[in-house]
């Protein structure tokens, strides 16, 4: 059910500002599904209504260990092969790897899963530290909540930043995670309170972008020493100070393209590169497309 309602918040219709999605729900065969809350679901659709979708996400279930029937599988592998986005998150990987669509490729389940998955699909690369995994036609996603980063990387990727930060808001999430699920398998209680000025820290760089931002200096106001602020920032984040601020600045570059009419050198600035060039570079190894190119194909995303 957790995976019902996270597909049923990102999909589901969010007010007249924002876009609405054809969403629906099938299985196999309409009518009644069971469910792991048990309260059970009223399917209308069965396994034709595949045939038309854009974008089909397979849901994890208790049943995971014994592979779908050939009609499910049937099903999948003709959405993918007519251009289809084929997805899964947490142990509905396992229905994916068993249509073959993960040989050849890498992918993510829950942790607690991916030494299974791995044994059972040698042909898969499994990687249990990513939140999602993006392999283009196919993509896949860790376990639990962390279907909500699959969906809305999703809608990032497809629609543009300001779809995804609008739809993040209205669920109250974070449009974007950094690091892996290593940093969620078990939470300290924190000893003191460096955590607390760790994550004031983080919100003072988020205003002050526009700035050079040196490690040094957020080491400084966590009151800490540059490599305790480094140990501490990796063990909260999954990542570096350094990676962290990158992917700020350019999550903001996507956001100002994309909903404003400013320059690219303004953009620039705002975001704390020192030139257009810098941030073309970093936008570039980032998306694959300089920013010119990525303001022409959101030009219409909401505001």
């Amino acid at each position: 059910m957790l995976a019902v309602g996270i597909l049923t918040e990102v999909f589901g219709p969010h007010g007249a500002a924002v876009p609405g999605f054809d969403f629906a729900l099938c299985a196999d065969r309409a009518g009644p599904v069971p469910t792991d809350c048990g309260v059970p679901l009223s399917l209308p659709h069965g396994l034709d209504r595949l045939a038309t979708a854009d974008l089909v996400v397979a849901l994890p279930g208790a049943g995971f260990r014994t592979p779908p029937g050939p009609a499910v599988l049937d099903a999948l592998r003709a959405a993918h092969e007519r251009g289809a986005v084929v997805a899964a998150h947490c142990v509905g990987t396992f229905t994916l790897a068993a249509a073959g669509l993960l040989d050849g490729r890498r992918a993510t389940t829950h942790w607690r899963f991916a030494e299974l998955l791995a044994e059972r699909h040698p042909r898969v690369t499994v990687e249990s530290d990513a939140l999602y995994i993006d392999e283009g036609s196919v993509v896949t996603g860790a376990g639990a909540a962390a279907g909500f980063d699959l969906c809305l990387h999703l809608l990032r990727r497809e629609h543009g930043a300001a779809l995804a930060n609008a739809v993040a808001r209205d669920v109250v999430l974070p449009s974007h995670r950094d690091g892996g699920q290593a940093q969620y398998l078990a939470t300290p209680v924190p000893e003191d309170g460096r955590d607390e000025r760790l994550a004031e820290v983080l919100g003072w760089a988020r205003e002050h972008l526009h700035e050079p931002l040196p490690v040094t200096e957020l080491a400084r106001r966590a009151l800490m020493s540059r490599r305790s602020f480094a140990r501490r920032f990796t063990a909260a984040t999954g990542t570096t100070p350094h990676a962290w601020l990158r992917n700020l600045r350019l999550s903001r570059a996507e956001e100002l393209l994309e909903t404003t009419d400013l320059t690219i050198e303004e953009i620039a600035r705002r975001v704390g590169y020192g030139s257009a060039a810098v941030l073309r570079e970093q936008f570039v190894r980032r998306r694959g497309v300089p920013p010119r190119s990525y303001r022409r194909a959101f030009a219409n995303a909401p505001r």
